[in-house]
């Protein structure tokens, strides 16, 4: 069972501070949600505010049709995981699994084969006797996944539980945490500041910035098409290019910046007058030898190569002094100048956009 979740302008006032303001979204029952941002957003407010630890200032928050206001968490149909785990070292792992069951007054016969399926779902066979305290980071990360899912919940609210782990780890428990949520179909909803967590593991995705909703779509979507300038930069790496409009033709603008006159795609809600700037992501940015033409070009000089593994960034500088980045794919074939060469950086008209620099809450949050 999994149950869909709704929050109807949501808002959250700590004195006269507002950690959530007005946040309106729809949660499909069986979805993989995620909201991503910053560290003091109100991502986990929110997180909060579904289980029932806080209270709305504002609005009203549905699970499964239901309006949530005044039902205490242990009488709502989520379990929230936190950061720490809380994991009970003194019990061993079956127990710590159906410890939601036990207070229910199950038996232990029914509790410890129920215990053995979960360790099973989240492939751990053969640790129900183990001890917590001989299990790795990811496995205890498996067994508070577990211990969750033995209460059936409705509804699985994750407080950023890879936070602790190392990047080989937490890559492999994305794919983990996904599998299990596919083979559940229990509405997960996921609070991070990882946009590699977010982006690999949802369905959808809401960008958080200073306790407002940004953008609410599929992660593609999200990175190839951010709503402002505020989500481009969070999600993802960015060329930027300050200016203003001089024109616009169509679904594209002339941009006028203090390197030349760029022809970019407009972002949502831009017009002649919008405050805003030129983004052009570093993986659509080549270096070529001469000024080529119909393409977006500034001249610059190589002022640094870094290896990343599967991709090299390329560090250039243009004339005012300002920093940009060309990625290329390290394929073996690809030839890479050397620092203090002289190039230009280009890129297509259509792989450009201008974007506010003003934040908004988008259409799309009920979709």
């Amino acid at each position: 069972m999994s149950a869909d979740v709704e929050l109807e302008s949501v808002s959250a006032d700590f004195g006269s501070f507002r950690a959530v303001d007005r946040v309106s979204v729809s949660i499909k029952s069986g979805e993989f949600f995620s909201f991503l941002g910053p560290s003091g957003c109100g991502k986990t407010t929110i997180l909060r505010m579904i289980s029932g630890f806080v209270e709305p200032s504002e609005g009203v928050i549905r699970l499964g049709g239901k309006d949530m206001r005044g039902i205490q968490p242990n009488r709502r149909p989520t379990v929230l995981i936190f950061q720490n785990l809380a994991l009970f070292p003194l019990m061993p792992v079956w127990e710590n699994i159906s410890f939601g069951l036990e207070v229910r007054g199950i038996d232990k016969r029914s509790r410890r084969a129920k215990a053995e399926e979960l360790l099973e779902l989240v492939d751990l066979p053969g640790a129900a006797d183990k001890s917590i305290s001989q299990l790795s980071g990811g496995q205890k990360q498996r067994v508070a996944i577990a211990r969750a899912l033995a209460v059936e919940p409705e509804v699985l609210l994750l407080d950023e539980p890879l936070s602790a782990l190392d990047l080989k780890l937490r890559q492999h428990m994305r794919a983990e945490l996904r599998a299990i949520q596919k083979r559940t179909n229990v509405t997960f909803i996921y609070i991070t500041h990882d946009q590699g967590e977010a982006l690999a593991m949802s369905d959808r995705v809401g960008i958080m910035s200073q306790g407002r909703l940004q953008q609410v779509a599929a992660p593609r979507e999200i990175y190839n098409h951010p709503v402002n300038g505020l989500v481009a930069s969070f999600v993802g790496e960015n060329n930027t290019f300050p200016g203003e409009i001089v024109s616009i033709s169509g679904s594209f603008a002339e941009f006028k910046t203090g390197l030349g006159t760029f022809r970019a795609a407009l972002g949502p809600g831009v017009t002649k007058t919008t405050r805003c700037q030129l983004y052009a992501r570093p993986e659509h940015a080549r270096l070529v030898d001469t000024q080529p033409d119909g393409l977006n070009s500034i001249p610059v000089a190589v002022s640094d190569v870094t290896f990343e593994g599967n991709f090299i960034n390329i560090l250039v500088t243009d004339r005012d002094g300002r920093m940009h980045t060309v990625q290329v794919r390290n394929d073996g074939a690809t030839v890479v100048p050397a620092p203090g060469a002289k190039l230009h950086m280009a890129f297509e008209p259509d792989r450009a956009i201008v974007l506010t620099d003003e934040t908004t809450v988008t259409a799309g949050l009920r979709a």
